[in-house]
C-alpha cells in the first residue's frame, strides 16, 4: 500500500544505493566473503590504475560474474545483502521451529506476515474479495463530499493521488513533531516520467497505460473499457504530476518549510472540509498548523477538483487502489505487477525468490522484531566497540579538516564544528526496541489482512505524534538493514549492525580496507550533515542559516563545480548523471573519502604504521577498498531508471569520480598530468 493518506515520514539522507541482494557464481562468491581485505582474484593488473582505476581494481571481478535473472543490479553491497537475507531466513526458520514465541509476541508476528505471503494457495483462492469492500465504496460516491469522506475513513485500505498527511519534526523546532501535508502518490516512480518528452519516457509512459489495462482486467474490466480507462487515468496523473515540484527542488527542505493555519488550509483547498478530514483520519490532536509542502500543487488539486468530474475520480481511485494492493493479492497479480515495475522499468528477468520476496516484507513491516533475533547471533560486542573507536577518529579528523579550510570565516568554522559535537551516534541496534504488541496481525489472516493490519499500525503510531515531542531514540532502519543514513533534524548518524561486515567493515582486517569501506560510510554520513540539503539544519536540527553570506557563496560555487563534474559524465549514450539530483550524495562520497582518510593518519600516528600488504602501501588498500566497495553491475534499463529517480549516482562513478578530487590519490599511484585518471589541480573540488 504505497499511495495511501498516510504518507510515510520524509527520506532522510542515506548512503543507500538502487540495488538488492543477488547471487553470484559459486566461486566467486567465496572469493568475495574472504574476510580480512583486498581479494587479489577480483583486479586485473594488466589495467594500470593510472588509466582505469575501477578496473584495476575490479576488472577480473567484472568480467567473471553475471547480473542473475532476479536481479536488475548488484556489486559490493548486493553481495551482503544476499547473505544478510540468507542469514536472517535461517534465523526466522528456526523462530518458526520454537516454541518460545507465543501468538501475541513479535516474534510471532513476524512468522504470521511471513507465512501469510507464502501461503499462495490461500491467496488464490481469495482472489480479488479482499479488496472489494473498498471497491464498493468508490463505487458509491456521487459527490465531492462523498470523496472526502471515503478516502479520509478509509485511508490506509482505499489508494488515492490527491493528499498525504503524515507526522515528522518541526523543521523550526525540532523537537517537536507537526503535521505535514503533501502530494500524494502517483502510478509512475517520478514526475519526470509524466513530463519528459524523450523517446525513452514516452515509450515508458504507453508501456505504463498497456500495464494498467491489463490490470484492471482482473478486476472483471473488458480489455477495450480497461484501455479507455487506462488513457483517462494516465492524463489524470499528468495534470497532478505536471504541478510538483521536480526532485532538484525536492531536495529543498525550504522548499517544504510552508507552515499554514487549519483556517488557511480550508482556504486553499475548500473543495474539502479539513477539520472533518483530520478528524476522519482519527487524530488524537488536531493541529492548529499543518505544513504544506507544494502550496502550487494544492491550487492545482482544488481546480481539479471544483470541475466535480466524479466518474474520473472514482477511475482513478479505483485504479490506485488496486495498483497498491496488487502485490498483495493472487500469484497472478502479483506477477503483473512486477512485469511492469521490476521487468520494464528495470529490466529484471525474473523475481526473486518467494522467501526472500516474504523476508523483504517482514523486514518492512516487523523489521525490529526480527532485529532482536539478528543482533544476538550476529554481531559480536567487539565490532561494536571497534566501530565505535573508528567513529571518533573520523569525527576528529573532520574537524581537523574544517579547522584547515582556507575558504571559511572562523565564525562559520565554530557553528559547524558544534554541529560535530553535538552529533548523535547509533551504532548497530538501538536502545529501546519498538513494541508491536497493537499490531493486530492474527493467525488466520490472509496476507491482505496483514498488511492492512500493518498499515493500521504505521498509521496510528505516526499520526499519533503530531504536536508531540521526537523520539530522538527511535531508529530509521531495523539492524539487518545493510545501509546507513544521517538524520538532518536529530542531528545523528546510524549505522545497523548489518553494514559493520565485509566488505564495509572486518574488525579482524587492516586498517587501510576498513577505513577505506566502513571508515569512508562513517565520513559519508557525517558529510551529508554538510551536504548541500543537511548544512541547511543547525547543531539543534532547525532549519536555521549559521552561514556568514561570504562562506555561504563559496559553499554553494563549490558544490555547483562538484555538480558541473558529474553532470559531464555520461553512464549511458545521451544519458548523463543530473548533478544538481545527486549533489548532496557526491559531496557525501567525496567528504567521505577524505575525513576517512585522515582518519586513518591519525590511526597511524597514534598506533604506527604497519608494514605493506601483498605489495600495496596502506594508502594504496584504501583507494583499493573503497573502490571495491562500489563495484557495480547494472542493466541499462536500471541505470536509465537511476539517473531519473535515485539521488546517489550510479556505482561505478561512486568508486572513482571521488577520488579524481583527492590528491592523497594521485600521491599514493603516482598519477600525473597526461594519464587518464589525471584532473588537473585547479579542476579538483575541495569542500570539505
Amino acid at each position: 500500500m504505497k499511495n495511501n493518506f498516510l504518507k510515510p515520514m520524509l527520506a532522510t539522507a542515506a548512503l543507500a544505493v538502487s540495488v538488492m541482494a543477488c547471487k553470484e557464481k559459486t566461486e566467486v562468491a567465496k572469493a568475495d566473503t574472504e574476510p580480512h581485505g583486498i581479494i587479489l582474484a577480483n583486479m586485473d593488473t594488466t589495467v594500470s590504475p593510472k588509466v582505469d582505476f575501477y578496473n584495476y581494481v575490479n576488472g577480473n571481478w567484472m568480467k567473471n560474474n553475471e547480473i542473475p535473472d532476479d536481479q536488475t543490479s548488484w556489486g559490493g553491497f548486493t553481495i551482503l545483502r544476499k547473505q544478510t537475507a540468507a542469514n536472517v531466513l535461517d534465523i526466522l526458520d528456526r523462530a518458526k521451529k520454537s516454541d518460545k514465541y507465543g501468538e501475541n509476541t513479535d516474534q510471532a508476528k513476524a512468522i504470521m506476515i511471513y507465512e501469510s505471503e507464502l501461503d499462495t494457495v490461500a491467496r488464490e483462492k481469495a482472489g480479488i474479495a479482499p479488496l472489494q469492500p473498498e471497491l464498493d465504496k468508490i463505487a458509491s460516491i456521487k459527490t465531492a463530499a462523498d470523496l472526502q469522506k471515503v478516502i479520509s475513513e478509509n485511508s490506509v485500505t482505499i489508494s488515492q493521488p490527491f493528499f498525504g498527511l503524515f507526522a515528522t519534526s518541526n523543521p523550526n523546532d525540532s523537537s517537536m513533531n507537526s503535521a505535514y501535508l503533501a502530494p500524494g502518490g502517483l502510478g509512475l516512480p517520478d514526475r519526470d516520467f509524466y513530463t519528459n518528452t524523450d523517446p525513452a519516457s514516452v515509450k515508458i509512459r504507453e508501456q505504463y497505460v498497456d500495464h494498467i489495462t491489463r490490470m484492471l482486467q482482473f478486476l472483471g474490466d473488458s480489455e477495450e473499457s480497461a484501455r479507455t480507462q487506462a488513457k483517462t487515468i494516465l492524463d489524470f496523473e499528468t495534470k497532478l504530476a505536471t504541478p510538483r515540484l521536480d526532485k532538484v527542488a525536492s531536495r529543498d527542505f525550504r522548499n517544504f518549510n510552508n507552515p499554514r493555519t487549519l483556517a488557511e488550509v480550508q482556504k486553499m483547498v475548500p473543495a474539502f472540509q479539513w477539520e472533518q478530514v483530520l478528524k476522519n483520519l482519527d487524530i488524537k490532536k488536531i493541529p492548529d498548523t499543518i505544513f504544506v509542502m507544494q502550496p502550487k500543487y494544492m491550487e492545482t488539486v482544488q481546480n481539479i477538483l471544483a470541475k466535480n468530474d466524479v466518474e474520473t475520480w472514482k477511475t482513478v481511485l479505483r485504479w490506485s487502489t488496486l495498483n497498491d494492493a496488487a502485490g498483495m493479492l493472487t500469484p497472478e497479480m502479483e506477477k503483473a505487477n512486477w512485469d511492469f515495475y521490476s521487468a520494464t522499468l528495470n529490466g529484471s528477468k525474473k523475481q526473486k525468490p518467494a522467501d526472500e520476496r516474504a523476508l523483504e516484507t517482514v523486514n518492512g513491516s516487523v523489521g525490529e522484531a526480527l532485529g532482536k533475533l539478528y543482533v544476538d547471533e550476529m554481531f559480536p560486542p567487539e565490532a561494536k566497540e571497534k566501530a565505535e573507536k573508528m567513529i571518533a577518529n573520523v569525527i576528529a579528523a573532520y574537524k581537523d579538516r574544517i579547522q584547515a579550510l582556507d575558504w571559511m570565516t572562523d565564525s562559520t568554522k565554530t557553528k559547524a564544528i558544534e554541529k560535530l559535537d553535538k552529533f548523535t551516534v547509533k551504532i548497530g541496534y538501538p536502545d529501546k526496541w519498538k513494541d508491536y504488541s497493537a499490531m493486530e496481525v492474527k493467525p488466520g489472516n490472509t496476507f491482505y489482512d496483514n498488511m492492512v493490519a500493518v498499515q493500521k499500525w504505521n498509521k496510528k503510531d505516526n499520526l499519533d505524534r503530531i504536536d508531540e515531542p521526537v523520539d530522538r531514540t527511535e531508529w530509521g532502519m531495523s539492524p539487518q538493514t545493510v545501509n546507513a543514513y544521517f538524520n538532518p533534524f536529530n542531528n545523528e548518524i546510524v549505522f545497523p549492525a548489518a553494514i559493520l561486515q565485509p566488505p564495509f567493515y572486518d574488525y579482524k582486517a587492516d586498517e587501510a580496507v576498513n577505513y577505506g569501506g566502513m571508515g569512508a560510510v562513517i565520513g559519508h554520513e557525517i558529510s551529508h550533515a554538510f551536504d548541500d540539503s543537511g548544512a541547511r539544519f543547525d547543531a539543534n536540527g532547525n532549519l536555521v542559516n549559521w552561514w556568514t553570506e561570504k562562506d555561504l557563496e563559496n559553499f554553494t560555487a563549490r558544490g555547483n563545480k562538484l555538480a558541473d563534474q558529474y553532470s559531464n559524465v555520461a553512464v549511458l549514450d545521451s544519458v548523463y548523471i543530473n548533478g544538481k539530483f545527486t549533489l548532496g550524495e557526491n559531496i557525501g562520497d567525496l567528504g567521505g573519502v577524505l575525513a576517512a582518510y585522515d582518519g586513518l593518519q591519525r590511526f597511524y600516528k597514534e598506533n604506527g604504521r604497519p608494514e605493506n600488504i601483498d605489495g600495496f602501501t596502506p594508502e594504496q588498500r584504501f583507494f583499493m577498498s573503497w573502490a571495491t566497495v562500489w563495484r557495480t553491475k547494472a542493466r541499462e534499463e536500471a541505470l536509465r531508471n537511476q539517473v531519473k529517480t535515485d539521488p546517489h549516482s550510479p556505482g561505478r562513478y561512486r568508486a572513482t569520480q571521488p577520488l579524481q578530487n583527492v590528491d592523497a590519490f594521485y600521491e599514493a599511484f603516482d598519477i600525473k598530468e597526461g594519464d587518464p585518471m589525471y584532473l588537473a589541480p585547479e579542476d579538483r573540488v575541495r569542500i570539505w
